[in-house]
């Protein structure tokens, strides 16, 4: 993937000091920009493969959404400014789902055979439960409703939720490239000094760590004596671990990027991700069903802790080394 060539190119580039408006653009130019551009391009492949073939065994189709959806991970760890317009953040990966509601939206629009879904303009007006990627997923991997209702009906689903991800995801795409780019690049209208600019993307990275230690681990992990491997992210296609090591991926060139000229820093932080990476890599769980054996939860704990260390090292090594702090995001509670 894209992200991993970035690390390495990052990891190796020259250290030297980075005035914090060159930081952002540089991160800006090499970082964002082309992480949502191969969201949109990839997307687009999706929406093609879907017109093409809707078969939820399409092996095209498949590849296209898996390829898709990397594309996604990799790109949402930069959850603010256009991903946040029109909660398209939510409207390409609406989860956790908690109260099942993906299931159920996809289950009465095919129940119901709602006509609305072939407009793709009012298609985007319906929950977000119903549409991107983990919607999709239910499409083409879940045993009842990948074979729920009529043939052609589901198939019009399944190309509307791929037309749907591909439009929302050039319009990220675009707003990035249009205008927030220019935002970030240089203080503003919207962010009134460098360190607000920095801070924004220090809490992109420290966010993107908590969501893999509390969410894509926490969830499944539950607790030892009522682990919840159903929880899982996109468990029905195998995706569960392969969302951990993308995110270490993109994370890893951000985090090395903020620390700038600081070699020691990198140094810490190259490290601290290849710990963890090589946890990821040796657990052979796709779908951490391990979780419920103590061998397998043991694997899966020590992964878990390698992502909080890499958190420790942010709030207490990088975050002050940038003068900043993550402040609040959304996953912080009242």
């Amino acid at each position: 993937m894209r992200a991993l060539a970035l690390t390495l190119a990052l990891t190796a580039a020259p250290v030297a000091p980075v005035a914090a408006s060159e930081l952002s653009s540089s991160i800006t130019d090499k970082l964002i920009l082309p992480a949502f551009e191969e969201l949109a391009e990839d997307s687009r492949t999706l929406a093609r493969a879907a017109q093409a073939d809707c078969d939820p065994q399409s092996a095209p189709l498949r590849a296209a959404y898996g390829e898709a959806f990397d594309a996604w991970i990799a790109a949402s760890q930069y959850r603010f400014g256009p991903t946040e317009t029109d909660s398209r953040a939510f409207a390409l990966a609406f989860w956790p789902d908690s109260r099942s509601k993906t299931p159920k939206a996809l289950a009465s629009l095919i129940r119901s055979e709602d006509a609305g879904i072939k407009d793709p303009a009012k298609f985007a007006s319906y929950s977000i439960a119903s549409r991107g990627f983990y919607a999709l997923e239910f499409l083409l991997y879940d045993p009842q409703l990948s074979a729920a209702g009529d043939v052609d009906y589901r198939c019009a689903l399944t190309r509307a939720i791929s037309t749907d991800i591909a439009a929302t995801s050039q319009a990220i795409s675009a707003d990035w490239q249009q205008s927030y780019a220019a935002e970030l690049r240089a203080p503003g209208s919207r962010y009134q000094t460098e360190d607000e600019i920095t801070q924004e993307l220090f809490k992109a990275l420290t966010t993107g760590l908590q969501v893999v230690d509390g969410m894509r681990l926490g969830r499944p992990l539950g607790t030892y004596q009522k682990p919840r491997p159903n929880r899982a992210e996109a468990r029905r296609s195998g995706r569960s671990l392969r969302h951990v090591l993308i995110s270490l991926n993109a994370l890893e060139p951000l985090a090395v990027a903020l620390a700038g000229g600081n070699e020691d820093l990198r140094d810490k932080l190259t490290t601290g991700f290849a710990k963890a990476r090589a946890k990821a890599e040796a657990l052979d769980d796709p779908v951490f069903a391990g979780v419920s054996d103590p061998a397998g939860r043991f694997r899966i704990e020590s992964l878990q802790q390698e992502i909080k260390d890499l958190h420790t090292l942010m709030r207490e090594d990088l975050g002050p080394a940038l003068g900043v702090a993550a402040g609040f995001n959304a996953l912080d509670g009242d």
